[in-house]
C-alpha cells in the first residue's frame, strides 16, 4: 500500500456527514456544475432557463439554443478563494431550414450549443504517515456539454443535452460520468416565456480507490441530484426590462426559488441583479444575491462584449467575481 494518506479522499466517505443538513446538496457530487454559467447567468441569479433573448447556451436549458439569433462565442473566468477556479467556453448557433414551397420563412429552427466547465483546486497540502510534506496536490473536475434543439413553431422548442463528466481527484484517482438534460420552451406571446426541465439524468461517479489503497480499497458510486425545473420570464421592450423566476426541485430535498432582472440602460449597456437559491424547504440555506453588468461594441458587424458579475458567498474568505468575453457574429 503507498505511504501517502491525503485528507481529500474524505470527500469519498463523509461526504453526507461533513456540513449541516440543510447544505447537503452543496456536497454532493457535481457540485462545480451547478454554480452557474457565465457572468450573465450569475448575474441574473442563474434564472434563465425561460430567456430566449441575448446570448444563449443550453447549460440553462437545451432548448434554449433554437432561438439564438447569430454565432455566439462566451469565454469566462472566475476570481475565487481558497485556491479554487471556475472557467467557461460555450460556442452557440441556430440553423433554420426551409422547405421547398416556402423560401422565406423557415419550416423550422435547429440550434446547437456546446461548452466546457473547468473546475479545480490547487495548492492542497500533501503529507506522508509521519506528517511530512510530500509536494502540492491539486484536482480537476470538467464537464463536456453538446446541446442539441429543435424549434417545431415560432412558440415551442425541445431540447436535449449531453454531458460528459472527468474528475482527476489524484495522481491515480479518475472518474467519468455521462449524463442528459431534457428542457423544453414555449414562448406565450411577445412578452411570457415559460419553460420546463430536467437536468442530470443519469449523471455519477463511480470510484475504484485500489490503485491506492491495494486490497483495502473500495469501490463506491456517487449519484448526482437530478433537477427539475419550471421558469417563466416576462420582456418589455417599451422599457427595455428583462425579468425572470424560476421553481427547481431536487431529490436532495430543496425547492428553490431564482430571480432575475436585466436592463438595458443605454445602448449595449446592460445592468442586472438576482437572488440564487432562496430555499423554501429550509430557511437556514445562504442565499446568493448578485449583481452584474456588460457593455458590447460593433466592430464591422461583429459584437464584442465584455461581462462582469458579483455574487455573494457567505461560506467563504471573499466573494465571487465573474468576468467574461462574448463575441457576437
Amino acid at each position: 500500500m503507498k505511504k501517502y494518506i491525503l485528507i481529500l479522499f474524505l470527500t469519498l466517505t463523509v461526504q453526507n456527514i461533513a456540513q449541516p443538513e440543510f447544505s447537503r446538496i452543496s456536497s454532493m457530487p457535481g457540485a462545480f456544475s451547478r454554480f452557474g454559467f457565465g457572468a450573465r447567468g450569475i448575474g441574473m441569479g442563474n434564472a434563465m432557463s425561460a430567456i430566449t433573448e441575448g446570448n444563449l447556451i443550453a447549460y440553462y436549458n437545451p432548448a434554449l439554443s433554437s432561438f439564438q439569433q447569430k454565432n455566439s462565442f462566451q469565454a469566462g473566468y472566475t476570481f475565487l478563494s481558497l485556491d479554487r477556479t471556475l472557467n467557461f467556453l460555450s460556442f452557440t448557433r441556430k440553423f433554420d431550414f426551409y422547405s421547398a414551397s416556402d423560401s422565406v420563412k423557415p419550416r423550422s429552427t435547429a440550434g446547437l450549443s456546446f461548452g466546457v466547465i473547468n473546475s479545480g483546486v490547487s495548492k492542497i497540502d500533501g503529507r506522508d504517515n509521519n506528517g511530512f510534506k510530500t509536494g502540492d496536490l491539486s484536482t480537476s473536475e470538467n464537464q463536456f456539454f453538446l446541446g442539441l434543439a429543435n424549434r417545431f413553431s415560432d412558440k415551442f422548442a425541445l431540447g436535449v443535452s449531453v454531458k460528459f463528466y472527468y474528475y482527476k481527484l489524484y495522481e491515480e484517482i479518475s472518474s467519468t460520468g455521462l449524463g442528459f438534460d431534457i428542457g423544453a420552451v414555449y414562448k406565450f406571446n411577445e412578452y411570457f416565456t415559460f419553460s420546463l426541465m430536467i437536468s442530470d439524468l443519469n449523471s455519477k461517479y463511480k470510484w475504484d480507490t485500489s490503485p491506492v489503497y491495494g486490497q483495502q480499497g473500495t469501490v463506491k458510486e456517487d449519484k448526482f441530484p437530478v433537477l427539475k425545473k419550471f421558469g417563466i420570464s416576462y420582456f418589455n421592450p417599451e422599457y427595455n426590462l428583462l425579468t425572470a423566476i424560476e421553481f427547481e426541485n431536487s431529490n436532495a430535498e430543496t425547492n428553490f426559488l431564482r430571480f432575475g432582472i436585466e436592463y438595458n440602460i443605454y445602448d449595449r449597456l446592460f445592468i442586472r441583479g438576482g437572488l440564487d437559491q432562496f430555499n423554501l424547504s429550509n430557511k437556514d440555506f445562504p442565499i446568493k444575491p448578485s449583481l452584474g453588468f456588460s457593455y458590447s461594441y460593433d466592430l464591422n458587424g461583429w459584437i464584442a462584449g465584455f461581462d462582469y458579475a458579483y455574487m455573494l458567498e457567505q461560506n467563504s474568505t471573499s466573494d465571487r467575481h465573474v468576468v467574461g468575453i462574448n463575441l457576437v457574429f
